[in-house]
């Protein structure tokens, strides 16, 4: 199947999604960020809900700029940047009404400049809008790898097997490559409660999609997680050796390797700092 190719040069481009909201999407996508900046890759988080400002609610963020500047505002994507925990970078939405029909046009404004070579990164991390609408399914198209998270509640695993479901379809009607996504299951009660879950999936997109989505992490349900929620704050920072804080430090690792193995590739040592591989 052919497709647009991203840049030559583009940094990686992780999409973490979900479907179904209140699965815990922005808490993963926020302390996952802050996990790999203490690895010392250079991510950068992005809030893909355009109309939103989650990403910077959860970390408690204050932007003096966001994704507005970057768009309607002329500024370059480096100045629209706040520092956030353990010097993460993030590009904040908005979080203010805007021109629905001109979403297309400013979403391809937006991955032009994420997508631009030379960007001071590692990886570029986006937290999805929920739902699996036209801009989630662009967003997927552009992105290198994909991560659905899901819980165990019925509902929670049918949306995530619409939004593998929606890619496929968007895909092929597209004619693009779309990685099949990964799959994180939060509020596991343990490993083997996760592998059952994230097996009943795998096996209903296999039957009829031809798609096998792995298991690439799950977490607890854990008091200390919802603690540092209320507070703002990134719980792998709160308590870097409660079990959610190593499930997010595991799934870290794996995306540092990816970070590290693009810029082997594109051999420029500036996107990635030593990080102990």
């Amino acid at each position: 199947m052919k497709g647009t190719a991203e840049p030559s040069g583009a940094v990686p481009f992780v999409l973490i999604t979900g479907g179904k909201g209140g699965v815990g999407k922005t808490t993963l996508a926020a302390n996952l960020g802050v996990e790999l900046a203490r690895a010392g890759v250079r991510p950068l988080a992005v809030d893909l809900d355009l109309g939103l400002a989650d990403l910077a609610v959860v970390l408690r963020l204050e932007p003096e700029r966001d994704v507005e500047s970057l768009l309607e505002g002329g500024r370059s994507l480096e100045e629209c940047l706040t520092e956030g925990p353990a010097g993460l970078r993030v590009l904040a939405a908005g979080g203010e009404t805007r021109d629905a029909g001109k979403d297309g046009e400013r979403r391809r404004h937006l991955f032009a400049s994420l997508r631009r070579p030379g960007i001071p990164t590692g990886l570029v991390l986006g937290d999805s809008p929920a739902g699996i609408g036209p801009d989630v399914l662009e967003c997927a198209a552009h992105a290198d790898r994909v991560l659905v998270v899901t819980t165990p509640e019925p509902a929670a695993l049918t949306d995530a097997y619409s939004v593998v479901k929606a890619i496929d379809a968007h895909a092929e009607s597209e004619a693009r490559e779309i990685p099949t996504p990964d799959v994180f299951v939060n509020l596991a009660t343990d490993a083997s409660h996760a592998r059952s879950v994230a097996g009943r999936l795998r096996a209903v997109c296999e039957r009829f999609l031809c798609r096998s989505p792995r298991l690439l992490g799950w977490m607890p349900r854990s008091r200390g997680v919802l603690a540092a929620a209320a507070r703002q704050e990134a719980f792998v920072l709160a308590d870097p050796r409660s079990v959610p804080s190593r499930a997010v430090r595991q799934l870290a690792r794996r995306f540092s390797d990816l970070a590290a193995d693009a810029q082997a590739l594109m051999g420029a040592p500036q996107g990635v700092c030593e990080h102990g591989r």
